[in-house]
């Protein structure tokens, strides 16, 4: 009697330990799907090849990989898109690391933009499922929780131009400085997961500041961001010639920033409160997205060349309104985000999520009426081929982008050189002091 016992123990604990080590292997392919997508299948499209030109001629043909607002700007012969090879834009191993010590451990609450478990990594890295009424929301954390610009970056300068898309005329030009540093889910700089002390519990921060032209020269720009989704950000601007810091109200977040076609909410994709939105995940699909080496591009070498020798990414097609870049076939998210306020001037945004490293590379917004109004192009560039100080550290640089209101025939196009390195954003540059000191 013993003896089976003892027998069926062993079976018991050995068949434990086996479900342990499937679970185990099973947690391990969730992460490298969700990380290496193109490790063992490549996408393809019948008649698609490296070196192609989309353009007028034979958009036709590829509409089913080409997104509405870029297949109506290349049937019209507004622009076109050259094709790339699909390369692996591999986030940090230490962000993955992360993703896989927090598996299963991550929970959304009974409120949207209630959240419990997070530490740091992609908090869903799971295959959403179009039966799981959540979805959506799972997609958007994953993006507010991404690896965009690391523990922290800058873009250091950026060159704003606010465009004619009928003359092609330059309006005008502003040269900005951004840094963004998060307080917390941090996993490659010290200190680590979280900045301490953190009275205000933020996760984070994104400061800019005006460094050209006259006019406009000092104004900065301040935006912290509670870890708690339901509450609102703490937002100021600086405005030089007022010399003095005044917050932000709610809505100004949806205004046109200093007369751009671009909302403050717009940056990065998406910059704003998982609970401002409704999301709804439309579906999975191989599309055209705008991924590319920047030094193999050829380069804007007439303007704004840096004093190290930095060339950013050149401008043509209609108005100068669309960058000059190559594009990849790739694994996307489609995700629909509708304001739950109602007096917000967007009906709702169709965000383009690349599946690997969960930037949003193309944003499709729609007016009260539910007509097409803005497309956004953050163009995507391989840290390994850019500036020298970027290589390997696993961040999918914002490298250029695009902004054309498809309403009023104008465009803002933003020329960027993305830095990763935490020296650039100490904690110090993002509170109202340093505002009040920098103005001065």
């Amino acid at each position: 009697m013993t003896l089976k016992i003892k027998k069926l123990s062993a079976l018991i604990i050995g068949g434990a330990l086996s479900s342990l080590a499937g679970g185990a292997l099973a947690a391990s392919e969730v992460v490298e799907k969700s990380f290496y997508p193109y490790k063992a299948d490549t996408p393809e499209f019948t008649g698609l090849t490296p070196g192609m030109v989309i353009d007028q001629s034979n958009v036709e043909q590829f509409k089913d990989i080409v997104d509405p607002a870029y297949y109506n700007f290349i049937s019209s012969g507004m622009t076109s898109i050259t094709v790339d090879e699909t390369t692996s834009f591999g986030l940090h191993e230490n962000y993955v690391k992360a993703t896989e010590d927090g598996l299963g451990k991550v929970k959304l609450g009974d409120k949207v933009g209630e959240i419990s478990g997070w530490v740091a990594g992609r908090p869903f890295p799971e295959e959403p499922d179009m039966n799981d009424p959540r979805a959506g929301e799972k997609l958007a954390w994953n993006y507010k929780y991404g690896y965009n610009w690391g523990d922290s970056g800058s873009i250091y300068p950026t060159y704003w131009k606010f465009r004619d898309m009928e003359s092609g005329k330059i309006e005008r030009t502003i040269k900005f400085n951004f840094h963004f540093l998060n307080f917390k889910g941090r996993v490659n700089h010290e200190p680590k997961p979280e900045i301490t002390p953190n009275p205000s519990d933020l996760f984070r921060a994104t400061y800019g500041m005006v460094l050209e032209p006259s006019d406009v020269r000092n104004t900065q720009l301040l935006i912290h961001r509670s870890s708690d989704d339901l509450k609102r950000d703490n937002s100021w601007l600086y405005l030089g010639f007022q010399r003095r810091v005044r917050r932000l109200a709610t809505g100004q977040v949806t205004d046109a920033f200093l007369g751009s076609d671009l909302m403050i909410e717009d940056f990065e994709g998406y910059n704003g409160r998982v609970s401002d939105m409704k999301w709804t995940y439309k579906g999975t699909r191989n599309i055209l997205m705008p991924f590319y080496n920047h030094n193999d591009l050829e380069l804007d070498s007439e303007t704004h060349q840096d004093d190290d020798g930095f060339e950013m990414v050149a401008f043509s097609g209609q108005g100068g309104c669309f960058p000059n870049i190559t594009w990849q076939l790739r694994k996307v998210y489609e995700l629909e985000s509708v304001p739950v306020n109602d007096s917000h001037p967007l009906s709702k945004r169709v965000h383009l999520i690349d599946a690997q490293t969960f930037t949003i590379p193309r944003t499709i917004s729609y007016d009260r009426k539910g007509s097409m109004w803005k497309s956004y192009t953050i163009g995507q560039a391989h840290p390994d081929h850019h500036l020298a100080m970027n290589k390997g550290s696993g961040v999918s640089i914002d490298d250029a982008v695009s902004m054309v209101d498809v309403q009023a025939n104008h465009c803002t196009t933003a020329q960027f050189k993305g830095v990763v390195d935490p020296s650039l954003s100490p904690v110090t540059k993002f509170n109202t002091q340093y505002m009040r000191a920098s103005g001065s």
